[in-house]
């Protein structure tokens, strides 16, 4: 394979597993049909086959950026020497989530303007991402697949707005599109005078996205080098075809983790080397809303510590992603696992530009799970209904002026306890009894609507470890709205083994949308209320645990709650 990512498996008693799922892709023909765009790979119905028959396009995006490159990178000269400063990407999941990897392993390039993304509907964090920029020298890069999505839209309706103030009628210069044709977006983009319009190939899912225009132009932008990032990329591309299964690693890693899910291991536990540390962001989304439906799924675990084996199920996978070597504390920690018999796989990255081939052995690897699993990969059937219930929940407070309420549980230390009576009369005791329900292999969902700050980064992270120490099962978390394009297809629609914390906020500010009756903050909320009531249509095991304004002190009362004796 040369100097592609290197692969590999240390499967202990699941190895045979393995090699059945590898004979049966053989047998079955996974790689050559993918490759003919075969989607009775995956489903036999009409519906299905229309759905997958307009969803493979992600299988030549490398090329078509390839084919595109000069033109991406003169554009790149273009808006450097307009002297833009800043780019901001306003965008939500799949469009965001890989340029966010680009910015995060990449960082600031010199000569180049900086990246931020936007992908919050929190207004604290928007106001504060406006306080870091020079809105003259921002150039705006508003991405959606659809164009209707209500997160960028709303984006947009502000910064333009916010630019239009100080640029009057030239302040489509300061801003671009990338997004599918016939778009509301395209149409909006036209109007308002964009200076670049960038068209995607409408056969290519959002999460499918990276090595399309919604990756590669951000990337370009902010200074990567996306000409070799696609070589690298159609070095692994064009073997694939052709390639015998020990050779293909991207179709050995897809028949690992769907035989490992069918035998019950369908914890996908991610752990990323720190040059590529966010990688599990990208993956998180990508393997959650492709397999997470018909009560099916991988949970992936993104941003776990890992701990010792005995703080761990017999529901995990481990799959290191790495630029060379582990770290040797790290390194230590996966070999003991291993040697307690946890099956583990183990990509290794010559160095971060190797980035592209990587996204592309996950897509086709999670393409190889979905036909094991019998499942459609390529929809998302379950993330439609939060977006319903948000707009019906937003046409209520355009009548009413206000949302409805949910019933209040308890409200004492700080915390209001909103859900379902299931016992107990405090904040403690409720949340007690929602977590005695914890039992093998389930895992625990923090679904968090706030602001992402490192202090309430360390306290989440601080509640999912004990979590997993104190009830041996996987834990999640994910800032809100963004999982909602992600890990919430998966909190609906997969196995009925997630037990979720919905943690909602009181805004320290707010922000008007233009054109509109609501604010961000009415957003944010609306749209934990929607996910909250579909959480409790599919009878999923949900609390919601407001912490009012001082955020960090509820993220510390819950901790301590957490943190006491079962029986207390």
């Amino acid at each position: 394979m040369g100097n592609l990512p290197q692969q590999t498996e240390s499967l202990g008693q699941y190895q045979s597993l393995f090699e059945a799922a590898l004979q049966r892709a053989a047998r079955d023909e996974f790689v050559p049909r993918i490759w003919k765009a075969d989607a009775s790979l995956w489903k036999t119905d009409a519906a299905h086959q229309k759905i997958i028959g307009n969803s493979l396009g992600w299988l030549a995006a490398p090329r078509f950026s390839m084919d595109r490159i000069d033109e991406i990178e003169a554009f790149s000269r273009e808006v450097r020497d307009a002297g833009f400063r800043y780019l901001m990407l306003l965008g939500m999941g799949g469009s965001s989530l890989c340029p966010e990897v680009f910015s995060r392993t990449f960082g600031k390039r010199e000569g180049f303007p900086e990246l931020l993304v936007l992908d919050t509907t929190d207004p604290d964090t928007i106001a504060n991402l406006e306080a870091r920029i020079d809105l003259a020298k921002t150039l705006f890069i508003v991405s959606s697949k659809s164009g209707s999505t209500i997160e960028p839209l709303s984006f947009y309706k502000y910064f333009f707005d916010r630019v239009r103030s100080i640029k009057a009628e030239r302040a489509g210069e300061n801003f671009i599109a990338i997004t599918d044709p016939g778009t509301l977006m395209e149409r909006t983009a036209r109007d308002a005078q964009f200076r670049r319009i960038f068209l995607n190939p409408p056969d290519i899912g959002g999460r499918y996205s990276a090595l399309s225009y919604f990756g590669m132009v951000p990337a370009a932008l902010m200074g990567c080098d996306v000409r070799e990032i696609l070589h690298r990329t159609l070095s692994a591309v064009e073997m694939s075809p052709g390639a015998t299964a020990e050779a293909n690693e991207a179709l050995r890693l897809g028949c690992a983790l769907g035989a490992l899910a069918m035998s019950g291991r369908d914890k996908l536990t991610l752990v990323a080397g720190q040059e590529i540390s966010s990688l599990g962001l990208w993956i998180e989304q990508l393997v959650a809303e492709s397999t997470g439906k018909e009560d099916k799924g991988i949970v992936p675990i993104a941003g776990e510590p890992l701990g010792a084996p005995e703080v761990y199920g017999n529901d995990r996978v481990f799959v290191a992603v790495s630029v060379g070597q582990l770290e040797s504390a790290e390194n230590d920690r996966l070999s003991t696992l291993q040697a307690a018999g946890h099956p583990a796989i183990h990509r290794v990255l010559n160095d971060p530009l190797d980035i592209g081939a990587e996204f592309f052995a996950w897509e086709f690897a999670t393409a190889v799970a979905g036909a094991l699993l019998q499942i459609n990969p390529f929809d998302q059937p379950n993330v439609q209904e939060s977006k319903d219930n948000t707009n019906s929940l937003l046409d209520e407070f355009k009548q009413n002026g206000k949302l409805p309420e949910q019933e209040l549980l308890a409200d004492d230390h700080g915390l209001k306890i909103y859900g379902t009576p299931s016992g107990g009369s405090t904040a403690s005791e409720i949340v007690k009894q929602h977590l005695s329900g914890v039992k093998s292999n389930d895992y625990i969902a923090l679904l968090a609507y706030i602001q992402e700050t490192p202090a309430h980064e360390d306290l989440l992270q601080e509640i999912r470890t004990l979590f997993r120490d104190r009830f041996h099962v996987a834990t999640t978390t994910g800032y809100g709205p963004r999982f909602l394009h992600s890990t919430g297809q998966l909190h609906k629609g997969g196995p009925g083994s997630g037990v979720f914390i919905q943690l909602t906020c009181d805004a320290m500010s707010d922000l008007t949308i233009p054109g509109e009756p609501y604010t961000f903050g009415i957003l944010r909320q609306a749209q934990a209320l929607g996910d909250f009531s579909s959480l409790a249509a599919h009878e999923r095991r949900a609390l919601r645990v407001h912490l009012g304004g001082a955020v960090a002190d509820g993220l510390t009362e819950l901790l301590r709650i957490v943190n006491e004796p079962a029986t207390a």
